[in-house]
Formats: C-alpha cells, structure tokens, sequence
C-alpha cells in the first residue's frame, strides 16, 4: 500500500504541524505519510518538529505552490 499523501494546502502556521502531530498519533511507528503544505515557513517547521517529536524527515520535495514532505513516525515516547 502506498503512503498516503495528507493534503494541507491553504493552511498557514501553526495549522500544518499541528495537524501533523495528531495525525502520526493515531498511527503506528514506522508507518509513512506524505504532507502536502502550502505555508512557506513549512520548511523550516516540519524538520524541527521532526526532529522535537522524534520522527524521521524522510525526503522533501518542492513542489508548485508548496512542498511535500516524507515522514516516518517515530516510536511512541
């Protein structure tokens, strides 16, 4: 089954994290998700909240009118 793509496009901070925390909580560690963003300041805060929160940045990708970011839930804390 292929990673499923949240689209959160045409929300500004601090929607797009927050609503990255609360989706990786209901799902297992080590499952994958792709975040669609349109916020410009995504780029800085997906990495440090994943780095905070213990997840793995996977890849980040530009993409028109935003980006995509690849993340792997961490183990719970």
């Amino acid at each position: 089954m292929p990673d499923e793509i949240y689209d959160l496009r045409g929300l500004n901070c601090p929607l797009p994290v927050m609503k990255t925390r609360r989706k990786l909580l209901d799902m297992p560690a080590g499952s994958r998700l792709w975040v669609e963003t349109s916020d410009p300041l995504a780029v800085i805060d997906m990495p440090n909240f994943c780095q905070t929160e213990g997840h793995q940045l996977i890849e980040t990708i530009s993409i028109v009118g935003g980006h995509r970011f690849h993340i792997e839930r961490g183990d719970p804390i």
